[in-house]
Formats: structure tokens, C-alpha cells, sequence
């Protein structure tokens, strides 16, 4: 087996994937829920041998479990009103992000730049819509990510 660091990964479609390794990825499924207790239990209710099964079991993963936590910086220029950085993170707090840093600026000219640091492996919805809902607020002038990344 080639070094863990000298190997390359892809992202494919399911579509592409052979009927080994995405009958292999539901034996996984149906190991990890607990559904089946053992591997041989598993590989017959999804119809794949054996072989097969160890063959592709350390080589394909759905997408979800290798992105487990991932971080966003956020960039935002907000208008200096009372309250204003509590309703933001609020809205962001409601989108089930997790706040790993604030700095802001002191305000000038009535306008302070805040820049987030977000875990957003809990994140209810999508990046768009969370951009979005905070760029419709009424004293933001303007948000954009300035960087994402896995932990």
C-alpha cells in the first residue's frame, strides 16, 4: 500500500462509482447505524462479496465524513448602531455556526469592519443563504467570505 501522504484523492459523482464500491459505502452505512452486527452480515444484505468489500472499504467515504468540521472567515462591515454585533452573531448563532473568533474594528466614520471566524460543521443551511440573510440586514453595508477551509 502506497504512503497515506504520497496518495492523491478525487471527488466523483456516485453515478461513476463501480456497483462494488457503492454496494461497499452501504455496508459501511449499514455497519456504522448498527443495522447489521457483523461485516459478513453486512456484505450479504447489499449482495457484494466479500473481497470486494475489504478491497474498497478503506478507499471510498462519503463526502460528509471526510469534511467533518470546517472553517469560514467572514468579512462584514457594519454600521456603529447599539446592538448591531449582538443581532449579528444572533443570526448566526441561529444558523447553528459556532463562533472561534471576533475581531472588530474601532468604529470610524460610523462604520466598523468585523471580521468572524466560524466552525460551521453544524450549519443548518447553506453558505449562500446565511451571506444572504446577514447582508439583509439593516445596518450591514456588506459580508463576504474571505476564506473556508477544513480544520
Amino acid at each position: 500500500m502506497k504512503n497515506v501522504a504520497n496518495q492523491r484523492y478525487y471527488l466523483v459523482r456516485e453515478d461513476v462509482l463501480t456497483d462494488a464500491m457503492q454496494k461497499t459505502l452501504e455496508a459501511k452505512q449499514l455497519l456504522q447505524s448498527g443495522r447489521v452486527a457483523s461485516i459478513w452480515d453486512a456484505v450479504k444484505e447489499v449482495e457484494l462479496s466479500r473481497s470486494a468489500f475489504y478491497k474498497y472499504r478503506d478507499a471510498v467515504f462519503p463526502f460528509h465524513s471526510i469534511v467533518k468540521e470546517r472553517i469560514l472567515t467572514v468579512f462584514i462591515q457594519l454600521q456603529d448602531r447599539k446592538g448591531a454585533l449582538a443581532r449579528l452573531l444572533e443570526m448566526v448563532s441561529d444558523a447553528h455556526c459556532n463562533v472561534l473568533t471576533i475581531h472588530q474594528t474601532i468604529p470610524i466614520q460610523g462604520r466598523a469592519n468585523v471580521t468572524l471566524s466560524l466552525d460551521v460543521t453544524g450549519m443548518t443551511g447553506e453558505l449562500d443563504e446565511l451571506i444572504g440573510l446577514l447582508k439583509k440586514l439593516d445596518f450591514v453595508e456588506s459580508a463576504e467570505v474571505i476564506s473556508s477551509g477544513a480544520l
